[in-house]
């Protein structure tokens, strides 16, 4: 297990869940002067946008986050997904999380196993940070925010050799391996099967730095070449044309983690009909952790560095529905079992009280009311929304 991939896990499917909200945000816009006070505008979008990006890419926050540790638990990492999505005036119900959390990971388990070489994995980081820029290119303040933590990505991962991203790589596929959840965009491009598993494909670019397969030489004790036989590999390869920049700015050549909702395409999640697959997400919620404590530890350090204002005022949130119906929703969160719930997580840890009362201190800060921050209208300026922040 590498103890640096955290980093590129959490930006990856931050970066993911930003594409989903930012499409279905698009999809319900009401135009500003015909929308009714519980209705999302065009400014909405924006200040959700700005709020969740201000919140993930915190200094205090990116500064624990890339502190060398191994990956904790799905629920683990989810918890902080949910605290980030309820970080502005948003709000998902349960039926709505799970269906935001279950695109976010399936999307990236398939960039990571279409990555040509390990290494690339850096490129499909680079990706979701250049389309996040995009979001926020009237915000300079986050900007700012971002290409920090593209400097700390360069610094730490720049220098990690080809078995290093390989162990990466490694890592992320053990973390994916149990989910196999449908995905109707990748049904219909009939990159997934029917059980929720992926199709690779035996064609495009060979990675970079590798010929067509083909031929096999070989060489005498001398390492002079002797023999040449060629054969046919069955697909349909071609050179890669250049090497992806590893740049603030650049080609990154690979286009993985960019974001493939841009074409308003509706997508839909349907568990797996495995029984194996549901009990085994049943088994993880159920069965004791012996890892409880550590993960509790390690959500304490990473909330507690990311601040997030408690809302205020008189002017009600706004429900974002990942369902085309309110209808869809309801029979979603009806239709789940219980046994998955995440509302609440209940170990034991009181040997260690003080931690205990610290995480009940940080988990109060992210309770989210029934009331957003105190704003004067819809139309207020974003930039004056962010200093708020």
């Amino acid at each position: 297990m590498s103890v640096r991939t955290l980093p590129l896990l959490f930006l990856n499917l931050g970066g993911e869940m930003l594409y989903i909200l930012d499409q279905r945000l698009r999809a319900q816009n009401i135009p500003g002067d015909k929308a009714r006070k519980d209705e999302w505008t065009e400014v909405d979008r924006k200040r959700v946008l700005n709020d969740i990006i201000s919140t993930m890419f915190n200094r205090k926050f990116m500064e624990e986050l890339f502190k060398p540790q191994e990956l904790y638990s799905k629920k683990a990492l989810r918890t902080i997904y949910e605290r980030l999505a309820h970080a502005s005036i948003m709000k998902l119900n349960q039926a709505s999380m799970d269906k935001l959390y279950d695109l976010m990971t399936m999307a990236f388990k398939y960039q990571v196993l279409l990555c040509p070489r390990p290494k690339d994995v850096l490129l499909v980081t680079f990706n979701h940070l250049d389309t996040i820029k995009g979001f926020i290119r009237d915000s300079p303040t986050i900007l700012q925010q971002v290409d920090e933590t593209f400097r700390q990505l360069t610094e730490i991962y720049g220098g990690l050799s080809a078995g290093e991203f390989q162990l990466i790589r490694q890592t992320l596929l053990i973390f994916f391996q149990d989910l196999h959840i449908r995905v109707s965009m990748f049904l219909k491009d009939k990159v997934q099967n029917n059980n929720g598993r992926f199709v690779l494909p035996v064609s495009g670019p060979v990675p970079w730095g590798t010929e067509v397969p083909g031929l096999i030489r070989m060489f005498n004790n001398k390492g002079e070449e002797v023999k040449r036989i060629e054969f046919k590999h069955g697909g349909n390869y071609v050179p890669a044309p250049k090497e992806g920049s590893f740049e603030l700015y650049g080609d990154r050549v690979l286009k993985l983690g960019t974001n493939m909702y841009s074409m308003n395409q509706p997508v839909e999640t349907h568990m797996s009909g495995s029984s194996k697959n549901l009990a085994s997400w049943t088994q993880e919620s159920i069965a004791p952790n012996p890892l409880a404590k550590e993960e509790l530890n390690f959500l304490a350090r990473l909330m507690g560095g990311m601040e997030i204002k408690k809302p205020s005022g008189p002017e009600p949130g706004f429900r974002l529905n990942l369902f085309t119906t309110d209808e869809e929703e309801e029979q979603a969160a009806l239709t789940r079992p219980e046994e998955l719930s995440y509302e609440v997580i209940n170990i034991q840890a009181t040997q260690d009280q003080q931690r205990s009362e610290e995480l009940a201190r940080i988990m109060g800060e992210f309770e989210i009311m029934e009331q957003p921050r105190l704003s004067t209208s819809k139309g207020d300026d974003l930039l004056a929304m962010m200093d708020e922040l």
